[in-house]
């Protein structure tokens, strides 16, 4: 709206100028004399001097009056033209104006756009990062219930296992029970004690059939251990 002001103001100023100089042009005086007035000439009294011939009558403001109206002619000639300058550079003005205002509202739509991008862009890192968030939650939570056996640890329990497989499966159950029992609280089966963890190892290397037969010997008298047994022997890993 300022750059707009601006260029009314000035064409306001232009059209006042050319009012103001074709005002005072045509309300200047006219030239001294009258055009109708004829020229009184010197009557010199001289007797061997002839008289001389008396000039045209209104000679002089006939010219006079064609000269002004030259003049006239040309003055509104220019303040035409000075007037059509104006409209031009009053329409150029507009022209540029409206290709600003155009330019300007083009800016602001791609600015609108710039900020939505960025928006959804902060609203995609942040639910990625919830992802990954969620992600390395579930990695630790597996890495916490995974159960890993060292290459030492191997040795030893191959060897453990071997001797279980040559037990019959009720005494080899018997001692699994007693391992995974709760020493704070006798008779209850506790998952998270490290004899817990013992007894799912030494499963772990045996030999299927022998196994098979323990698994179904827990099923008779242990089944809420069986089955955490055979969910724990899952989440077995041997570490390199």
């Amino acid at each position: 709206m300022s750059k707009k002001l601006i260029i009314i103001t000035a064409s306001a100023g232009l059209v006042s100028f050319a009012g103001a100089f074709a005002v005072g042009w045509f309300t200047a005086p006219s030239p001294s004399g009258d055009p109708g007035e004829p020229i009184q000439s010197e009557i010199v009294s001289v007797g061997a001097v002839p008289e001389m011939p008396h000039p045209v009558a209104g000679t002089a403001g006939v010219i006079g009056s064609a000269s002004g109206n030259e003049k006239k002619a040309m003055t509104e000639k220019q303040l035409k033209n000075l007037v059509f300058e104006v409209r031009e550079k009053v329409q150029e003005y507009d022209d540029k104006l409206q290709n600003l205002t155009v330019r300007e509202q083009r800016l602001q739509r791609t600015q609108d756009t710039l900020k939505e991008d960025i928006q959804n862009l902060n609203n995609l890192r942040i639910e990625l990062a919830t992802i990954v968030a969620d992600i390395k939650s579930e990695r630790d939570k597996l890495l916490k219930t995974r159960l890993e056996v060292t290459q030492t640890e191997k040795s030893n329990l191959v060897l453990i296992a071997a001797t279980y497989d040559k037990m019959d499966a009720s005494s080899a159950s018997k001692i699994l029970v007693s391992m995974c029992t709760s020493q704070t609280q006798p008779g209850k089966i506790d998952s998270q004690s490290r004899g817990f963890d013992e007894a799912v190892k030494i499963l772990y290397y045996m030999t299927e059939r022998t196994t098979a037969k323990l698994l179904a010997e827990l099923t008779t008298a242990e089944p809420m251990l069986a089955a955490f047994l055979t969910q724990r022997l899952k989440q077995i890993v041997e570490g390199k």
